[in-house]
């Protein structure tokens, strides 16, 4: 089979959608608010072209039909709260419950079930805590997805490294589109599904021996660890963590004057960096993986530290 194909198939799939879905721009306008980055109405929605993508490349691959049900769910049900915003409870259900059937199939104790439920469920949500920038959740889901397509191959599984590559394709294909200035943005229809195949994803190549534990962290880490510090903070705080704010790293360096396009190609950088590294630390012993997996994640808290140092010398300036 020329696996090759898929990832081409992916990106022209999507480039279509998102086409089509910019030629009726003026509906569904995402508008600036004083938690918003961006300053004009742009049309949302972008996240349904590597939807159709990665569903009609998951088809011809064989990927299992519940896994692409649970896909096609979670984004109807987040294309109903980009349209009218839904319950928070309720999405976090539904999160959950997609979460669920992912341990099922895995044939979980169920003494790890609410472990693990919880990992697929914040990944899930996090990605769409990103997705506030031009070109960042973009970014993220090419070198990450493309991280676990390269894990895939390495293990021998060869349809599921095609999925993940076609997948990481499609981000590239919405970059086109996304890329700062955005013409589109991929709002929850895209953002959540592509949270969920991030845990979910990552999830089963653990269970699988496919990759340890720590390398779905390190293919996502700017994001696990923006959105876990950030809302670990708000937490502490006494905000309300499900709420909409502009407190995340990548909004302060927007908001310190880099610009969505300044602060996408460092983060873009590091994200490409960070996704080659983890696949090359899976060639090298498990003691060592363990160590570099601690000095990038060490790497990035400093960047965060240095972040946090600009805002509060901004905040004191004169």
């Amino acid at each position: 089979m020329d696996y090759w194909l898929f990832p081409i198939f992916s990106l022209a799939i999507c480039c279509a959608v998102i086409a089509l879905r910019l030629r009726f721009a003026s509906r569904g306008l995402d508008h600036p608010n004083q938690r918003s980055l961006h300053e004009i109405p742009t049309p949302h929605g972008g996240g349904a072209g590597i939807v159709a993508a990665l569903l009609l490349i998951g088809l011809s691959l064989q990927v299992s039909a519940v896994v692409l049900f649970l896909v096609l769910g979670l984004a109807l049900l987040s294309l109903l709260d980009d349209a009218k915003p839904l319950p928070f409870w309720l999405r976090l259900a539904c999160h959950l419950a997609a979460a669920a059937v992912v341990c099922s199939l895995a044939g979980l104790s169920a003494w790890l079930w609410p472990v693990v439920m919880l990992a697929i469920a914040w990944m899930t949500n996090l990605f769409n805590f990103m997705d506030g920038a031009d070109g960042l959740a973009g970014c993220q889901g090419v070198a990450g997805f493309a991280a676990y397509a390269a894990g895939f191959a390495l293990a021998g599984d060869h349809n599921l490294a095609a999925w993940c590559a076609a997948v990481a394709a499609a981000c590239g294909g919405f970059l086109l589109f996304n890329w700062p200035p955005a013409r589109i943005f991929m709002g929850d229809v895209g953002s959540i599904p592509l949270g969920f195949l991030a845990g979910a994803m990552g999830f089963w190549g653990v269970w699988h021996g496919v990759w340890p534990v720590w390398f779905p962290l390190v293919a996502f880490a700017p994001f696990v660890l923006d959105a876990s510090t950030t809302l670990l903070r708000r937490a502490l705080s006494g905000a309300r963590v499900w709420e909409a704010h502009r407190d995340h790293y990548y909004q302060r360096m927007v908001r310190l004057g880099y610009g969505h396009r300044g602060m996408t190609m460092r983060w873009g950088a590091v994200m490409l960096v960070g996704a080659a590294v983890g696949v090359a630390m899976l060639l090298v012993p498990a003691r060592l993986q363990w160590a570099l997996a601690f000095v990038w994640v060490a790497s990035l808290a400093t960047v965060g530290h240095g972040i946090d140092r600009l805002w509060r010398s901004r905040a004191h300036a004169p």
